[in-house]
């Protein structure tokens, strides 16, 4: 009698968008090209054509872009919050609890391609949902930078909480790929603080960018599939640790203490370069003491939950993740 593999392949619609787009030649890419080439990207991810693919806004919250001046730069962020109008519950008295959000992508990306998720935590949990439009990878601009921006946007809001109508002791950070690094980062510096944290969500999570960053099975296994490939991964290293910076500094992976951080939620899809980033990150977390959800999601690929139209894992992710911040974030 002979066995039958299964062999996971990403969603057929995953797979057609990759055959129709032409991949730009990443490791030769000069710097002027890199810029025409994310611009022309976030203005497709933000446009209402991309609602096909990254999914239509919950119509019980409110989305608007917001400048946020800090002490040294001002940074776009974009709020969600539930509608009266719409039937969502206004804030009490005590404000809403407060989900800083850091999206995907790296060297491009923008908070506009997540609305779909986010608006829906505003408006289900309910809560005020900040994703900051923090300053994308560049030969100029280091991971670090990106990094100051989550954690100096989260200090920012959390220090004027009455004015953006939140309790300062219902805190959560939610981030994907890139972008979990960034909340990654910020949870540590949280716990270094004395900021009391009530929960991180770590969605496909790059989590190592020292020399071992491509020592993984997922890494060979998944290095060409179709919405993350090693080749892109090599131009987002390059760029978010310039020589002579040190690559630890923002790998969480390699962070010397991981105890006492906010119980965690590590989303993992199983056809992904980054999946074992993600699951070595929660042996770590667990090792140290810190709660951690490990959530694997078969046949989903990176960056699936910006991509609901097409990938449909991401609705079961998004239901996981909103359950998760719900029990945490409880008054």
């Amino acid at each position: 009698m002979s066995e039958t593999t299964t062999v996971l392949r990403p969603p057929l619609g995953i797979r057609l968008l990759h055959a129709l787009r032409k991949e730009p030649d990443w490791l030769t890419m000069p710097a002027e090209a890199l810029v025409a080439f994310r611009e022309a990207e976030n203005r497709r991810r933000s446009s209402g054509l991309a609602r096909v693919i990254t999914g239509c806004p919950d119509r019980g919250a409110t989305i608007g872009w917001q400048e946020l001046t800090l002490p040294d730069r001002v940074l776009r962020v974009r709020v969600y919050r539930p509608s009266p109008k719409r039937g969502g519950p206004a804030a009490d008295v005590a404000g809403l609890p407060l989900v800083l959000h850091v999206h995907g992508g790296g060297f491009v990306g923008t908070a506009a391609q997540s609305d779909w998720v986010n608006s829906h935590l505003a408006a289900r949990l309910p809560a005020v949902v900040v994703s900051v439009e923090h300053r994308l990878l560049a030969p100029e601009t280091p991971l670090s930078a990106a990094a100051d921006d989550g954690w100096d946007v989260l200090r920012q809001v959390v220090q004027h909480a009455p004015e953006w109508g939140v309790d300062p002791a219902r805190i959560a950070v939610f981030g994907e790929s890139a972008g979990s690094m960034v909340t990654a980062l910020a949870a540590i510096r949280a716990r270094e603080s004395g900021l009391p944290l009530r929960a991180q969500v770590l969605v496909n999570p790059c989590a190592d960018l020292t020399s071992t960053a491509f020592h993984y099975a997922s890494m060979i296994e998944h290095a060409n599939s179709p919405t993350l490939t090693v080749t892109q991964m090599k131009l987002f290293r390059r760029l978010a640790v310039p020589e002579g910076t040190d690559p630890q500094a923002v790998s969480p992976l390699y962070a010397d203490d991981l105890s006492g951080l906010a119980p965690a939620l590590v989303v993992v899809p199983t056809l992904d370069p980054l999946a074992d980033h993600g699951r070595a990150y929660a042996v770590r977390l667990r090792e140290a003491g810190t709660s951690v959800q490990l959530s694997e999601h078969p046949g989903a690929g990176h960056a699936f939950l910006s991509m609901p139209g097409v990938v449909p894992q991401a609705k079961a992710a998004r239901t996981q993740i909103a359950e998760f911040l719900r029990d945490r974030l409880a008054g």
